[in-house]
C-alpha cells in the first residue's frame, strides 16, 4: 500500500521546518503584501490563491523530475527565470503607472487577473521548483512510494506557506488604509510597484543555477 505521509517523527520535522520556511519573508510574500498595501486586503488574498497554486504546479514539477531538466539544460532554467523577472517588473510599472485616484479606495482590478498575475509570479521561478526537489527528499521515507510522499509533502507545504501568505495579506491590508491618508496617500502605490519592479530586478540578476544550494531560507 502506498505511503503518503511519512511516520509521524519524521512528518512533525517537516511541519515545523515548513513553517519556518513558509513564514520567512521572501520573495513571495514581498510581492504580496506589496499588492495588499498597494490595491487592499481582497487583491492580497486573492494573490495569495494565485501564488498557492503556483507553487503547488512547482511542486507538482519537482516530483515529476523538471528539476532534472533544469540541472542539464541551464538554457531553460534562465528563459524561465528571465521570463518571471520581466512579468515582475511590467506589474511594478503597471502599479506605478496608475492615476491617484482621490484620497481614499484602492483601485478596483477583477479578481481574474489578480489571480492570474500571483500564478504567473509563482509558475515563472523555476527557483522553486528546484527548492522543493532539495527540500522534500529530506523527508521521504525509505522504502516507500516517493511520487506519492512527493505530492503528499508538497501539497501539505504550499498550504501552510498559504496560511502564512494570508496572514501577510490580512496584516498589509490592514495597514494599507492608513497609507491612503494624509501626506502618505499614494505611498502603498509606490511601494507596490517599486517592491515588485526590485524582485523583477533581483531575480534577474541573482545566481545562476551552478550556485543552487539545499534550501535554508525563505521558499524563493
Amino acid at each position: 500500500m502506498t505511503v503518503a505521509f511519512p511516520p509521524w517523527p519524521l512528518l512533525s520535522a517537516f511541519l515545523l521546518a515548513s513553517l519556518v520556511l513558509a513564514a520567512s519573508p521572501g520573495p513571495g510574500v514581498m510581492y504580496i503584501v506589496a499588492r495588499s498595501l498597494a490595491q487592499g486586503r481582497r487583491v492580497g488574498l486573492v494573490s495569495v490563491a494565485g501564488v498557492a497554486l503556483g507553487n503547488l504546479g512547482n511542486a507538482l514539477a519537482a516530483a515529476l523530475g523538471l528539476a532534472a531538466i533544469f540541472a542539464v539544460s541551464p538554457l531553460a532554467f534562465l528563459m524561465l527565470k528571465y521570463a518571471g523577472a520581466v512579468y515582475l517588473i511590467h506589474l511594478g510599472v503597471k502599479l506605478l503607472r496608475r492615476p491617484r485616484q482621490g484620497a481614499l479606495q484602492p483601485v478596483a482590478e477583477p479578481a481574474a487577473r489578480v489571480f492570474r498575475a500571483g500564478l504567473f509570479v509563482a509558475l515563472l521561478n523555476p527557483k522553486t521548483t528546484l527548492f522543493f526537489t532539495a527540500f522534500l527528499p529530506q523527508f521521504l521515507e525509505p522504502g516507500a512510494d516517493p511520487w506519492g510522499q512527493s505530492l503528499a509533502l508538497g501539497g501539505l507545504f504550499v498550504a501552510l506557506a498559504a496560511l502564512t501568505d494570508g496572514a501577510y495579506a490580512l496584516a498589509a491590508g490592514w495597514v494599507a488604509p492608513r497609507l491612503r491618508h494624509g501626506p502618505v496617500v499614494g505611498w502603498g502605490r509606490g511601494l507596490g510597484g517599486g517592491v515588485c519592479i526590485g524582485l523583477g530586478a533581483f531575480a534577474a540578476l541573482s545566481g545562476s543555477l551552478e550556485s543552487f544550494q539545499a534550501p535554508v531560507g525563505p521558499l524563493p
